[in-house]
C-alpha cells in the first residue's frame, strides 16, 4: 500500500495499492510527490530571507511558518510513504 501526498475530502490519508509503478495513479503520485518537495525548496528559501530580515514584521513572519509548516507536512508524507515502498521492496526480497 503505497501513501499517496493528498488526503481524502475528510482529511484522511489516501493508499494506492498496486504493484505497477507506471500505472496512471502512481505516475501523477509521483508528480504530486516531485511537485510538493520543490514547493519545499522555494518555501525554505522564502522563509529563510524573512528571518534573515530584522525589518520583517509579525505577518511576515506568520505566513512564512504558515507556509513552512504546510510544506513540513508535505514533505514528510513523502518522507513516510517512501520509506514504507522502501520496507515493501525489501520484504519482496
Amino acid at each position: 500500500m503505497r501513501l499517496l501526498p493528498w488526503t481524502g475530502a475528510d482529511g484522511k490519508p489516501c493508499y494506492l495499492s498496486t504493484g505497477d509503478p507506471d500505472s496512471l495513479l502512481s505516475r501523477l503520485a509521483d508528480d504530486v510527490e516531485a511537485a510538493q518537495l520543490a514547493s519545499a525548496e522555494q518555501v525554505l528559501a522564502g522563509a529563510k530571507a524573512v528571518l534573515g530580515d530584522p525589518k520583517a514584521g509579525e505577518r511576515a513572519v506568520r505566513f512564512a511558518l504558515t507556509r513552512a509548516v504546510e510544506s513540513l507536512g508535505d514533505v514528510l508524507r513523502v518522507a513516510v510513504s517512501r520509506s514504507r515502498e522502501g520496507d515493501v521492496r525489501q520484504s519482496r526480497t
